[in-house]
């Protein structure tokens, strides 16, 4: 039976919010956090990649030096026992509801539900940018704007919560991700909700498009630094009159990320903050 490598570490309560956001690019499956007492915050994180997580566990120790943080080797089948008993259904703005396999039965009626298999190396949902683009989503479909039959691109597709969602709503499109190890993932939430003949998979980032292949849609929930880079590129594959939705941004690097855009042309963006983080968003991209 494979083994997971359990991470655990303490700090005081003023920097369990740093270390949330430390956390984020490099763990983007999630974490638990338990509060020890008023004065300071348990966190435990599960990794499959052994050396990626001394690695990590390295980084850590160089940001937090006075966390105490210790490391074990647990099985895999506790690891998936533990999810059941702290996995809640999370809702998504007033469309979309994301729920595990377990659960798949007991959403909410009237929300849209996207089920989900927790992976340890792809997001579950938990992270407040996927909340915040599932809520995006829902509100540009509510205004009428994306529409059954048009065609969207989730870049950076990750567990494929996105482009589920998305395919739900009677769009069909593409979900792009530089990790081989997240297709198979992502393909298996494809068929647990039903949508695998509305969404295709493949490995790669922007560049692998056809220069000539444009979409209704593009959204991409990844992070600040790759979104500044890609800009020119993002751009070029969204329709004119097209929508633009992209997330894995902190509130301190919206302004970054929307300069980047704004200098080709496409205007400053809708900007909404859950947090921490925000999602931009233009509901009619004009070149």
């Amino acid at each position: 039976m494979s083994t997971l490598l359990k991470i655990e570490f303490q700090v005081n309560a003023e920097q369990a919010d740093i270390c949330s956001t430390f956390l984020s690019p490099k763990v983007p499956h999630g974490w638990e956090e338990t509060p020890l007492g008023q004065d300071a915050m348990l966190f435990r994180i599960f990794l499959e990649d052994h050396p990626l997580g001394m690695e990590l566990m390295r980084e850590i120790e160089a940001r937090f030096p006075e966390c105490g943080i210790r490391y074990a080797e647990q099985e895999a089948e506790q690891w998936a026992m533990a999810w059941k008993d702290f996995f809640n259904p999370i809702a998504c703005g007033e469309r979309f509801e994301i729920l595990p396999p377990w659960m798949s039965g007991e959403g909410h009626d009237g929300m849209t539900h996207i089920v989900i298999e927790p992976k340890m190396a792809f997001g579950t949902g938990h992270h407040p940018t996927t909340s915040l683009c599932l809520e995006t989503i829902g509100d540009v479909a509510k205004r009428g704007i994306i529409k059954k039959g048009m065609e969207f691109l989730d870049l950076g597709t990750g567990s494929g919560i996105l482009g589920i969602g998305l395919c739900k709503l009677g769009l069909n499109g593409i979900g792009l991700d530089i990790d081989p190890q997240a297709i198979p993932c992502a393909q298996e939430n494809l068929e647990i909700n039903h949508v695998d003949d509305s969404m295709k998979l493949a490995v790669g980032t922007i560049d692998s498009l056809r220069p000539d292949h444009v979409f209704d849609l593009v959204v991409a929930n990844i992070l600040s630094g790759p979104l500044i880079e890609m800009a020119g590129d993002i751009l070029a594959h969204v329709k004119p009159g097209g929508v633009l939705v992209l997330s894995g941004i902190l509130n301190e690097q919206a302004k970054a990320v929307a300069a980047a855009y704004d200098r080709r042309g496409i205007g400053m963006p809708e900007i909404t903050a859950q947090g921490e983080w925000v999602v931009l968003v233009w509901d009619k991209v004009e070149k």
